[in-house]
């Protein structure tokens, strides 16, 4: 089950259609294949054979899904990394990944001269640079490219249980890890996935977010299988996004919330440019309700959350059930399951929260080098999370928050989410992100910080009253509010309350 095969099956029965578009470059379906055969034609005269670790760490553009598809036609395990790494952290996930090759952009020439000697296993001429020559002594990608065919590469055998990737876990809350997808996992996504968004091979999949984060994959995947139009957005821009989904006339996009946020506050948002949608999903972190019911009433019909993993643990909130269901985040698909489970490890009560626990066919096989950690984690066939939910009389789960986030004030839990919620409803907030600070009196109290809409003004001091004065209980009320122009995030877009936490704790002015 070679996933890296469907790019040579729809060249070959489809290669008139239109394949992939990214700025002002459309390739079909045989012009992507050909530069796929010539780069995986390249891996192999580089001496890279099934297995080989293959890392990539280049901003979205053309060539990554060019290098994924070579990798993986010819068994390569892809290792997607963050070009926002830096320095030792980008030197220790090659290591940790044991990457035997690294395809990286011109942008990112400097970081990796600093580590390739702290990176033995990478040979010199399997440090592949697309743009800027072949300076620094690297491999040209460009060149190499240039001296191979465009035939396709002799067959490897692939079977179900030979790894497609593994991905890097954000680290939002701790050390990244390496979460091992397999062919079999990979080949589940293009299918149920395909199903579960009602794609067909005739919808125009658009990506705006990271290609290196799990969630573009939800809907890659499918893509991929059903041979759509695929349109990718180099650097996502909210007033561009409109446009190009208006252009290209996009029927599917996965997008994270504060993507969705800006595009909704964009100068030329306007629900008519993007009628063509069929869906647009929100992946990576909850949406508030605030936005979630602005959104749903400018673009009805057109909304899913999926709730889920990396490690293979998912829900959906399917665009028929959102008006029913508003404050869930769906449930398994088919195939799937989900339960909720006390301390004990027995399963909760309806309505009772506790920690979200799942299996599926699409569950990871573990994390890479790491018995100890997939032990804890991968408990009986079972994939505890670590968020906290609860499950309605229907099943549908209602996430409250991650374990990791929960504050304990006064020995009373307090979930951030619950605060964020109400924040969120003050006009003059695009974002909020509520965490735990120390209180000498409560052990722990929340926070609130801020992210302004355009042109709007407001003490914090003002912000924290009208906060206090809405929230559900007293111990939910708000310690300080911060302001800030922007939260940190990683690749792929989701909010750092660590960094903030640990800002605040170290020096509440380094926050600010």
């Amino acid at each position: 089950m070679n996933v890296g095969s469907l790019i040579t099956h729809h060249a070959r029965f489809r290669g008139a259609h239109t394949a992939l578009v990214c700025d002002d470059h459309r390739w079909t379906f045989t012009e992507l294949a050909a530069q796929v055969n010539r780069l995986a034609h390249a891996f192999q005269a580089l001496g890279l054979t099934k297995g080989d670790k293959l890392a990539v760490v280049m901003p979205n553009c053309r060539e990554v899904l060019v290098t994924y598809w070579a990798g993986v036609q010819i068994g390569l395990v892809l290792v997607p990394l963050s070009p926002l790494l830096r320095g030792p952290a980008l030197a220790s996930l090659l290591n940790d990944s044991d990457a035997m090759a690294l395809v990286l952009s011109d942008s990112m020439a400097d970081e990796v001269d600093a580590i390739r000697r702290d990176v033995p296993r990478i040979r010199t001429d399997r440090f592949i640079k697309l743009g800027g020559g072949a300076r620094g002594g690297y491999q040209s990608y460009e060149t190499l490219l240039a001296a191979q065919p465009v035939g396709t590469p002799p067959v490897v055998d692939i079977t179900d249980d030979d790894v497609f990737n593994i991905i890097y876990s954000s680290g939002t809350t701790g050390l990244p890890k390496g979460i091992v997808h397999t062919h079999y996992v990979r080949a589940n996504y293009c299918s149920l996935f395909a199903s579960t968004w009602r794609m067909t091979p005739e919808s125009v999949v658009m990506h705006a977010g990271s290609l290196v984060f799990n969630g573009a994959f939800v809907t890659l995947m499918p893509a991929l299988l059903l041979g759509t139009t695929y349109v990718l957005q180099p650097r996502f821009d909210p007033a561009e996004f409109i446009d190009i989904v208006e252009r290209e006339q996009v029927t599917h996009i996965m997008m994270v919330p504060s993507q969705i946020v800006a595009v909704m506050n964009a100068s030329n948002f306007d629900p008519q440019k993007l009628r063509s949608l069929q869906m647009l999903g929100s992946v990576g972190a909850p949406l508030h309700r605030e936005h979630k019911d602005r959104l749903t009433q400018a673009l009805p019909g057109v909304f899913y959350e999926l709730y889920g993993l990396t490690e293979g643990v998912i829900t959906v909130l399917d665009k028929h059930d959102v008006a029913r269901k508003t404050g869930s985040v769906g449930g398994p698909q088919p195939f799937f399951e989900i339960r909720v489970v006390g301390e004990d490890g027995n399963d909760s009560p309806t309505g009772e929260v506790g920690e979200i626990v799942g299996r599926s066919p699409i569950l990871t096989t573990g994390y890479y080098k790491r018995p100890d950690l997939t032990a804890a984690a991968l408990r009986d066939g079972w994939m505890f999370t670590g968020d906290l939910g609860y499950l309605d009389t229907d099943g549908f789960l209602y996430l409250v928050d991650r374990k990791k986030d929960l504050i304990i004030s006064g020995g009373v839990n307090v979930y951030p989410k619950d605060i964020e919620e109400v924040v969120v409803t003050h006009p003059h907030v695009l974002e909020a992100a509520v965490f735990g600070i120390p209180s000498e009196k409560w052990g722990e109290a929340p926070l609130a910080a801020v992210v302004l809409k355009p042109g709007c003004t407001i003490e914090a001091a003002s912000l924290k009253a009208w906060v206090n004065e809405r929230v559900g209980a007293r111990y939910q009320q708000v310690h300080d509010v911060v302001i800030l122009i922007e939260f940190p995030r990683n690749a792929a877009g989701k909010t750092l309350k660590r960094v903030m936490r640990d800002a605040y704790w170290k020096d509440r002015a380094a926050l600010i």
